[in-house]
């Protein structure tokens, strides 16, 4: 059964895998990049290559989801997966995903205002364009991911199972040992685990994921998920985190364009 760590792009997803594996698969607590492999992204291409699903055809990879996670639960138990996906049913015919196939989700939520301006970072393009990235929302080669609005409510559908976990980033951030405690007791609870803490593991989690700390962890390893931009230079994965401030950085058209677009659910998340 899989439990999902769901959000939109740059918001907080890399931060969230680098707390739980650290906690979960390292017996002092302590994070290092390559404990982030514990935990698969979806859609995962090894899955669908051994169903003989072409990779390349965006819509068989759609209605091919379910049978890709079948695959990928005959092999764990319990597993995390990430995924920027929305929680689709595409036609109405073909689900992104079930209840035969999932746990749970830890949905991350992050200022639409703030990501944009990260995610424009991490893909090298114009603000202006990642704008209307996600105020529209559009399918590329591996995601079907909406506009930010409709990522973040599609998940939902999980919350009347007692299945479904909002977190935001902000808190993650600010208030990162009580959220992340909450986080284990979730997941515990799935599981139908009682909850327990190790303390010094705990506080090795907290130590070693900190933002200052894996921002200076990049500049001396390797970190795969760091992309290049059209120069081919490697762009810093870890830029600004919560010191990242839309009200400085943001055009006003722009910001007016998010909120406007977005107005019913950064109200409810106190975004507004």
């Amino acid at each position: 059964m899989i439990i999902w760590l769901a959000s939109y792009p740059k918001s907080g997803n890399t931060l969230l895998r680098s707390m739980l594996t650290s906690y979960l698969f390292n017996k002092e607590g302590k994070f290092n990049f390559d404990l982030l492999k514990n935990i698969k992204q979806f859609p995962n291409w090894d899955y669908f290559k051994e169903l003989k699903i072409d990779i390349k055809d965006h819509n068989e990879i759609i209605k091919n989801s379910i049978r890709a996670q079948e695959q990928f639960n005959t092999k764990e138990t319990v597993g995390f997966c990430k995924t920027h996906n929305m929680l689709f049913n595409f036609n109405k015919k073909y689900p992104f995903t079930d209840l035969n196939n999932s746990l749970g989700v830890i949905y991350l939520v992050r200022d639409p205002r703030n990501m944009v301006l990260s995610y424009a970072r991490h893909l090298d393009t114009p603000i202006e364009e990642t704008v209307k990235f996600v105020t529209k929302g559009k399918a590329n080669d591996m995601f079907l991911m909406g506009s930010w609005s409709e990522n973040y409510l599609s998940w939902m559908a999980l919350k009347k199972y007692n299945r479904y976990l909002l977190i935001k980033y902000e808190d993650l951030i600010s208030k990162r040992e009580e959220t992340f405690l909450n986080i284990l007791k979730f997941i515990f609870k799935l599981r139908g685990i009682n909850f327990s803490i190790d303390q010094n593991k705990l506080q090795n989690v907290l130590e070693t994921t900190s933002f200052d700390y894996l921002k200076n962890l990049e500049k001396t390893n390797s970190f795969s998920e760091a992309v290049k931009n059209r120069d081919g230079k490697k762009i810093p994965f870890f830029d600004k985190g919560a010191k990242r401030d839309w009200s400085k950085s943001l055009d006003l058209e722009l910001k007016l364009k998010i909120e406007n677009n977005f107005r019913k659910e950064m109200l409810e998340l106190g975004y507004l």
